[in-house]
């Protein structure tokens, strides 16, 4: 006879206040506690000094971190990356992550707390909420938090790129074009991968002089080119790959099948279409990340959200595009492969 283990409320307690270990990581990534570390272990004294730690904080705040097993310290005091903190949270390395958790930390963990209005109301809740001004437009005039925003979005797409430049079969493919992909990690990643490929970024004309920097960093200068645009008013740049990620969550569902047609339309025979976002499973049961992010492209946007993989290989197919397959990538992403 089995005995069952009784209900306890800690399980619960631990959700709710889950924000307390999140905003723990995001201020390490804010105070550059990760770059700091990746020339060396330190002390306390040394590595407070270092990033502006107060004495009565820094204890509890740098052991909290050892117990979130993103630092490690050392039986004689010296703290240290873990090997994933030292890899994904060290601002000097092209694998960092951490600008989508500065962006995370400086816009979207402030707006979360009116998740319930954005519930009742289904209105955003971001910075352009009350003023009825287009969000990218008004957004990219703001420089400082422009380049927080594009640099977030490379940071969450970086992961992905390299999975993506893994999984999909580039045999043959000559120039791929992002559309809508910020500063470029997904084609940065193929074309290192792939020295006989050609690509481009298709964005607003601000996102360009963050891009030339980043495509400067990255050694693609001349093979990663710029085209600058309205993906829903121009001409799409030839290709023959083009990707969307993390694009049509930001909108509604007509303008997700007028983008999705415009890709297919602007395809050669044989061209591939490449979407990937935080899909919900069919099932709406298992993806978390899918469905809270859904419930931050309700805070952070007009009329956008995530989808299943059902509904966007049911746009594609309703757009022409007769062979598409879905497969996982990581993290909660999937990527669906559209072929003309």
């Amino acid at each position: 006879m089995s005995v069952t283990d009784p209900l306890t409320p800690e399980p619960l307690l631990q959700l709710g206040l889950g924000f307390m270990a999140s905003k723990t990581l995001l201020s390490a990534v804010e105070l550059g506690i990760f770059t700091v570390l990746a020339d060396g272990g330190r002390d306390r004294a040394s590595l407070s000094s270092e990033v502006g730690l107060h004495p009565r904080s820094a204890a509890d705040f740098l052991d909290a971190l050892v117990s979130l097993n993103v630092l490690t310290r050392s039986e004689d005091g010296t703290y240290r990356n873990t090997p994933s903190a030292d890899l994904f949270l060290d601002r000097a390395k092209p694998s960092y992550v951490g600008g989508i958790l500065e962006m995370a930390d400086a816009r979207l963990f402030g707006f979360w707390n009116n998740l319930t209005d954005a519930l009742r109301t289904g209105a955003p809740q971001n910075e352009v909420a009350h003023s009825g001004a287009p969000f990218f437009a008004t957004f990219s005039q703001d420089p400082v938090a422009w380049r927080n925003f594009l640099n977030g979005m490379n940071g969450v797409s970086t992961p992905l790129a390299a999975a993506l430049a893994a999984d999909f079969d580039w045999t043959g493919r000559r120039h791929v074009i992002d559309v809508g992909g910020a500063l470029g990690a997904v084609p940065a990643a193929v074309l290192t991968l792939h020295p006989d490929i050609t690509g481009g970024v298709f964005e607003l004309p601000p996102v360009e002089p963050v891009f030339d920097e980043f495509v400067a960093a990255r050694g693609l200068t001349g093979r990663l080119v710029f085209h600058g645009g309205d993906f829903f008013s121009d001409p799409l740049p030839e290709a023959d790959v083009y990707v969307m990620g993390q694009i049509l969550h930001d909108w509604d569902l007509e303008q997700r099948r007028f983008l999705l047609k415009k890709a297919y339309d602007a395809l050669p025979a044989g061209g591939v279409l490449i979407v990937y976002d935080a899909m919900i499973d069919d099932e709406r049961r298992r993806n978390t990340y899918g469905l809270t992010l859904s419930l931050n492209m309700l805070i952070d946007s007009e009329g956008g959200s995530e989808y299943t993989v059902a509904d966007a290989s049911q746009w594609l197919q309703a757009a022409g595009f007769t062979k598409v397959e879905a497969r996982p990538l990581i993290g909660g992403y999937t990527a669906v492969y559209a072929t003309k």
